[in-house]
């Protein structure tokens, strides 16, 4: 289904929306689009919206199963603005978001999908999760110059941290269970990459309320939103595997005659399974066992 804006989506398909989770992809450029969509469709999300230029391609069976919207993607704040314009379409509703060659894993998502998942996370009572965007890079980038390749994946399986995130007042005190984390291409390439989009954090699974609002660094107006646990407990968390740092990274002109690879003695083969993000303590169950 092809729309030739957002707001004709929201109104002719406000019966398809009401009927579960929905996955949002904001497609950037057309590299892996197709994959991405399936990899969300085959994860249970009720829906999948495809937010991508007029101008480009996407599979037959797609055009049948994806919310195609005609969306610039380089307009300032189309991120914001697009999510927010769903988010009042659907209160009450489970949202994700992505851009495309980015890949959502939660723990045991070959055996479970994402709807058992946040029927569990209702239970606890929490209506945000926290996700780490971990990147992802091709092993050659002589063979693959945009440091984009499923079989050839690699992640890094350290160099990930934390700091206490403050709060945007006077006093500056810390906010209590928020934290920044930081770590992969954005952390060992730090010069290339602006301060304030350093951080590898993101709240990318979401209920829609009235009044929420999405802000440009990937956090929410509702602090609790913002939070990777319950007062009481851990909670889940999840990883959103990532290309776009790499390709960033090897498309900008100010960057890509610096890198020549992205290996270092921390890399390892990325296996496309929960599994390994767990053991890197990546992402945690919580009490969902």
């Amino acid at each position: 289904m092809h729309f030739p804006d957002l707001a004709t989506m929201i109104k002719d398909s406000a019966d398809t929306l009401a009927k579960g989770a929905t996955a949002i992809v904001m497609v950037e450029d057309d590299i892996e689009v197709d994959t991405t969509l399936r990899h969300h469709q085959q994860a249970g999300f009720a829906n999948v919206i495809a937010l991508m230029p007029a101008g480009f391609d996407l599979a037959k069976d797609l055009q049948k199963s994806v919310l195609r919207v005609d969306y610039d993607m380089y307009r300032d704040q189309a991120m914001e603005r697009g999510l927010n314009q769903i988010i009042d379409a659907v209160p009450g509703q489970w949202l994700y978001y992505c851009y495309n060659a980015e890949f959502l894993f939660h723990p045991f998502c070959e055996t479970r999908n994402i709807n058992e998942m946040l029927a569990f996370h209702t239970e606890e009572r929490r209506h945000a999760m926290l996700a780490y965007v971990i990147d992802l890079y091709a092993d050659d980038l002589e063979q693959h110059p945009n440091a984009v390749s499923l079989d050839r994946a690699h992640l890094d399986r350290s160099g990930y941290y934390a700091l206490a995130r403050h709060a945007k007042t006077t006093d500056g005190h810390p906010m209590e269970r928020q934290l920044d984390f930081f770590g992969g291409l954005r952390w060992r390439y730090e010069e290339h990459v602006p301060a304030a989009r350093r951080k590898i954090d993101r709240i990318p699974l979401f209920r829609a309320k009235k009044g929420l609002r999405v802000r440009s660094d990937h956090t929410f107006n509702d602090e609790e939103y913002n939070t990777y646990a319950c007062p009481w407990h851990h909670n889940i968390t999840a990883a959103v595997c990532s290309f776009r740092t790499a390709k960033a990274l090897k498309t900008n002109p100010g960057s890509t005659f610096d890198i020549h690879t992205f290996k270092w003695h921390n890399s390892a083969p990325f296996e496309w399974h929960s599994r390994q993000l767990l053991d890197l303590g990546l992402m945690e169950p919580g009490q969902w066992f």
